[in-house]
């Protein structure tokens, strides 16, 4: 079956986000909550998770199940995201507008990947 582009656009972006964590793993590990244990190993695995579910869009028997991964993936994310609107420190430099806007635009990343539930 033939996905829509953006569909693979999507998950090319989680591909490359996930490849990210290995190339600049210390970007993620600064922005990581210090209330969370094992933050390199929480980037790798986060990493690892990102590039599996991108790949897993763009074949149909694995389509819905990572669509589901990156709605809970995204909504677990939001962890991270609330998190650097505590401090200056926390949001490793970030403007504080780009981070409040962010929240929101997780939320469309998420309604984003359920639309693809209908194809």
């Amino acid at each position: 079956m033939q996905y829509p582009w953006h569909l693979y656009l999507m998950a090319g972006m989680y591909i490359i986000a996930g490849i990210m964590h290995f190339i600049k793993p210390k970007a993620y590990l600064r922005i990581m909550p210090r209330y969370l244990p094992h933050p390199k190993e929480l980037v790798f695995w986060s990493g690892i998770v990102e590039i599996i579910l991108g790949l897993g869009l763009c074949f149909a028997p694995t389509k819905a199940i990572s669509i589901w991964g990156i709605i809970l993936m995204l909504v677990v994310f939001l962890i991270v995201h609330v998190h650097m609107l505590s401090g200056k420190k926390a949001g490793a430099g970030i403007p504080k507008w780009i981070l409040i806007v962010r929240l929101p635009l997780q939320f469309g990343l998420i309604y984003w990947a359920y639309w693809y539930l209908q194809f």
